[in-house]
């Protein structure tokens, strides 16, 4: 998943945290995540229980264009990412004060001029103190978690030396072959022309090796042929896919 970020240019800022809306506005970043879901719902019928976050442990997963939320080691969301436009829609309903120092971080971010947050208060200082400690643990557990699944993924690689079909990819990877459908699809893996029931892979993950095509040709009663393509999933391919999905094969 490309990262947006950061734009070509380093004055362009695209994306404000969830972690920083709380500092500006005072709110708990909790507060500010129950307020990003409630805008999604209102704006898209998104909730949180329509299950697109799932199966993406320590990712980013785009919810919709312009909101990202970021996924930690346990499978749930860290801080959301917001563009300009659902920042401000975020902070619409906020008092003018808070909407005030948000938008006056935009305007920083945009125009090159980023001061660091500094606390100006105790109480301030104590909770940035806490929210760096919370980062710091959670990046250490993320790295004690990952050691066990390093030479799990290695198994995967060797045992998986020709390509499946996403069905048998799926049993390999022990979840179920809707789950990975889903998956390859919102990742932009595979897709259907339209008009086409076949899955059919894009070409950059085609040229990358995670995925190729098997055409067959099969001939029909009143003799004429038919051409049958189907997308498989390479080895390399089972091996990504089981570091996006956190999966830890047994040997």
């Amino acid at each position: 998943m490309t990262n947006k970020n950061v734009a070509a240019s380093s004055a362009v800022v695209t994306k404000m945290s969830s972690r920083e809306i709380a500092k500006l506005t005072g709110k708990n970043k909790s507060d500010v995540h129950v307020d990003i879901w409630n805008m999604l719902k209102q704006l898209y019928g998104y909730t949180k229980d329509d299950g697109k976050i799932h199966h993406h442990k320590n990712q980013q997963v785009t919810l919709v264009d312009g909101v990202i939320a970021v996924i930690d080691n346990r499978g749930y969301i860290s801080e959301f990412l917001l563009d300009r436009r659902h920042t401000e829609i975020l902070i619409t309903g906020y008092d003018v004060v808070r909407r005030a120092a948000v938008i006056d971080r935009w305007f920083a971010l945009e125009s090159g001029s980023v001061q660091p947050l500094i606390p100006q208060k105790l109480p301030e200082a104590l909770r940035l103190a806490a929210d760096l400690a919370e980062r710091k643990a959670e990046l250490e557990h993320q790295v004690e978690e990952m050691k066990p699944d390093v030479d799990a993924f290695e198994r995967i690689a060797k045992k998986s030396t020709g390509s499946m079909c996403v069905t048998d990819a799926a049993k390999h990877l022990q979840i179920k072959p809707k789950i990975l459908f889903d998956t390859l699809s919102s990742n932009k893996w595979i897709y259907r022309r339209l008009g086409k029931k076949p899955w059919v892979g894009y070409q950059d993950k085609l040229q990358q090796g995670l995925l190729e095509h098997k055409i067959t040709v099969v001939a029909k009663d009143d003799g004429t042929e038919r051409v049958c393509e189907q997308v498989l999933v390479t080895a390399k391919g089972i091996s990504k896919l089981a570091k996006m999905l956190s999966v830890d094969k047994a040997a």
